[in-house]
């Protein structure tokens, strides 16, 4: 068993009295509305067909989501090439406090503003930071709740795009 699996199943367990909302099942395809993203560009559902991806739910409030963006951009920009879609997901409400956080932590990879649509195809849990891995045909392969370490979201995001090949 990996770290992240186990880390998922701990998770889990220890939120299991606290939170009583369930993520999404495995195997569940995940409907995607339209993503405007904070750069001005707009993600079509059907754009994600065909791409492994891989969404995380955060805010810019949550020190543990500081660190775990660190490892999702780094993730983005090392495989990015390689097809992987990468989207973050901020909870917050002030656009321009999110654009500020990206640019102070020279994070690059695409983020949206929630509104609250997208994070209920994935979980109606309040855990932060949440990170759900898809395959290529859209359904939802694991949602990880709370920080990774980096060798933990490389190795996820790597084995997404094995999934794929």
């Amino acid at each position: 068993m990996k770290r992240r699996d186990w880390l998922a199943a701990g998770a889990g367990l220890m939120l299991a009295g606290a939170a009583r909302a369930q993520p999404a099942a495995v195997g569940t395809e995940v409907t995607w509305p339209t993503v405007r993203l904070l750069d001005g560009g707009v993600v079509e559902p059907a754009a994600w067909r065909g791409h492994p991806s891989l969404v995380v739910f955060w805010a810019t409030y949550c020190p543990f989501c500081k660190r775990h963006n660190a490892h999702v951009d780094k993730a983005h920009r090392a495989l990015q090439a390689s097809g992987l879609r990468v989207l973050g997901v901020a909870l917050d409400t002030d656009e321009a406090l999110v654009r500020q956080y990206m640019t102070q932590n020279n994070y690059r990879f695409p983020v949206a503003l929630d509104g609250g649509l997208l994070r209920r195809q994935f979980t109606t849990r309040r855990v932060i930071p949440l990170t759900c891995l898809l395959d290529r045909q859209g359904r939802l392969v694991q949602a990880i709740p709370g920080e990774m370490f980096e060798e933990d979201v490389m190795d996820a995001a790597q084995s997404l795009l094995k999934r794929a090949a």
